[in-house]
């Protein structure tokens, strides 16, 4: 028994080590530019791919080993470097979820670029015989390389709180951490700054990459995978928090080895309840505080009346939709249905970003939970179609409204990653309880019923309840309801001294936000005939997101044309090009620069003028 705990231990904190050698250069970027950084998680896995190509060219030694793990951290830093320079250093004054768009389509591309350059399959680091030894515990082995790694993660640690501390340069850092400000007003070179501590963490990124290969192996999906996890660990110690981040990667690494072997179906959902449940305890995560907290969804969604050219666009677009059926083939029609169903979930998104002033990383959990919903009742209940899109609708609205309770006393990145954390926790339930939810094989069989009309019948039914969805949530924002809402967001101390109750108005919006999702959700199970767990997964959310911001989380109408151009651009890129990804990463990026509020902020601006 001693010796299983001592294994254990040991487990959880080569876990910790490589936690921290992950996620410190994430919160040493936040805690200086406050870039919420996506694509860290493609720096890591570049340096997983580099440090493959390096190491195994190097001298099968020690020292060889060790030449090409930091000739990896340098070759990333500089990669790192470059992106600062190239597109982020353009991107600082514009909304901070503009940046995390930007990152994302550069996540996009290093995936493609990544799998031109090394091939699609997954790289496994042959292990020298330096590496290959181990520790005999009882009966069980324990790897000598994870006790390098065990000693190597305070190592680093120290090494960076030494360079903070001791020297001019850490101490600018440091400076720019608490007050970028007052450090500019001083007459400090923020951009250079800027550039040193990107090309620092994206370093750092490469370096444990290349220090995680003899455990595991170099893949595409790595940079997706791993950014979640790094994104765990630097909220839970407080966002900017070195130490935070060391302590954070401590616990979690001690909670994952020892939760695994006690509760092995805690495997995927434990580091989402961990972070829940410090964000509901310690808001701004241990060491955290809140002058590190970045700022929320952007400029204000003013509301005006729709001009008469808008509203004749408006009949128009509703007149070809309904004209389409009768134009197009199956296929087209197929893309017009899940076009109608994103249109009613980037809607129900930007109820929360924009007006609400709540940016969500996990507004999949409603979609999911509605498809989720709609298909058991269908397939458990034998519902009709009508009775189970209710119920889908009705399973999301009342979560959300529970879990809204909590949420929405946050604000942020914090609010956004409590979010993400509910939403992966929803995804490891219907991953592992298959008695429930049929885990990856899904649910199936959820077909719309023949008195629909096939097809068309389902494309009208779409159009009817997706467009007055989204229209309800549009009138609801005119209504005294979103002006108070807008209110509550701008200035919540006005607000309150008013009389206008500010946590259930966020409230009401969260909910209300959740159940249009949810039916959202419900008819895309529909659509598909089935339901899985992706439905939950971060992707799904991250789609909405990239809805709502390429259309203009600033304007009534940006969920309607994000929701429609994003779509579109999609599944054109999908049938025309394999390297999709590279592509569609390439267009966000133009996008955002060329249009930083949006494309229909920049139409509304240009009306304007």
């Amino acid at each position: 028994m001693h010796g299983f705990l001592f294994l254990q231990l040991l487990t959880g904190l080569a876990s910790a080590a490589q936690l921290f050698l992950l996620a410190a250069g994430l919160t040493v970027i936040f805690g200086v530019t406050r870039v919420v950084n996506f694509a860290h998680g493609s720096l890591y896995m570049l340096g997983a791919y580099l440090g493959y190509s390096l190491i195994t060219r190097a001298p099968p030694t020690p020292v060889g080993f060790a030449l090409g793990a930091l000739a990896t951290a340098g070759l990333v830093a500089a990669l790192g470097a470059g992106l600062e320079i190239a597109l982020l250093r353009r991107l600082y004054r514009a909304p901070d979820l503009f940046q995390l768009l930007a990152t994302f389509a550069v996540a996009l591309m290093a995936e493609d670029l990544t799998q031109r350059l090394w091939g699609a399959e997954d790289l496994a680091l042959p292990r020298p015989g330096f590496l290959a030894g181990a520790l005999r515990i009882g009966a069980a082995r324990f790897p000598l390389y994870d006790l390098v790694l065990i000693g190597l993660g305070p190592a680093v640690y120290l090494a960076l709180l030494a360079l903070f501390r001791t020297t001019r340069w850490g101490v600018l850092v440091r400076a720019a951490t608490a007050d970028r400000d007052m450090l500019a007003c001083l007459g400090v070179d923020q951009r250079w700054l800027f550039t040193a501590v990107f090309a620092l963490g994206a370093g750092l990124a490469g370096l444990g990459g290349a220090l995680g290969l003899p455990d595991t192996t170099a893949t595409l999906q790595m940079g997706f995978s791993s950014v979640t996890d790094a994104f765990v660990v630097v909220v839970v110690g407080g966002l900017g928090s070195l130490s935070g981040a060391a302590l954070a990667s401590l616990l979690i690494g001690l909670l994952q080895a020892f939760g695994i072997a006690l509760v092995p179906r805690s495997t995927l959902v434990l580091v989402f309840v961990v972070m829940a449940a410090t964000l509901v305890l310690r808001p701004h995560g241990l060491l955290g505080s809140a002058s590190a907290e970045a700022a929320g969804a952007g400029a204000p969604a003013l509301v005006r009346p729709a001009t008469p050219a808008l509203r004749a666009l408006a009949l128009v677009t509703l007149a070809a939709a309904v004209a389409l059926p009768f134009l197009a083939g199956p296929f087209l029609l197929s893309v017009a249905t899940e076009a109608l169903i994103a249109l009613l979930f980037a809607a129900s998104l930007h109820l929360m970003m924009g007006p609400g002033g709540m940016a969500s990383f996990g507004h999949a959990a409603w979609f999911g939970l509605g498809a989720y919903g709609a298909a058991l009742a269908a397939l458990a209940l034998r519902a009709p179609l009508p009775l189970a899109l209710v119920m889908g609708l009705l399973l999301a609205g009342a979560v959300a409204a529970l879990f809204g309770l909590v949420v929405v006393r946050l604000a942020g990145v914090y609010l956004a990653m409590l979010t993400l954390a509910f939403a992966q926790i929803v995804w490891a339930g219907a991953m592992q309880f298959e008695e429930i939810s049929g885990g990856d094989n899904g649910l199936l069989g959820v077909w719309p019923p023949r008195w629909l009309g096939g097809p068309v019948g389902f494309y009208f039914l779409a159009l009817a309840l997706c467009a007055g969805g989204a229209l309800v949530l549009r009138r609801a924002l005119h209504a005294p309801f979103g002006y108070a809402l807008r209110g509550a967001r701008d200035a919540p101390q006005r607000a309150a001294a008013i009389g206008l109750d500010v946590t259930r108005l966020r409230w009401a919006a969260f909910t209300l936000a959740g159940a249009a999702a949810g039916l959202a959700g419900a008819l895309f199970a529909y659509a598909k005939g089935s339901v899985f767990p992706t439905y939950l997964g971060l992707g799904r959310s991250v789609d909405a997101l990239l809805m709502v911001l390429l259309g203009g989380v600033g304007t009534m109408s940006g969920p309607f044309v994000g929701a429609l151009v994003y779509t579109g651009l999609y599944d054109a890129l999908l049938l025309a090009t394999d390297a999709w990804r590279l592509v569609l990463g390439a267009a966000i990026i133009a996008l955002v620069l060329l249009f930083p509020d949006g494309l229909a902020g920049a139409a509304a601006r240009r009306m304007r003028a």
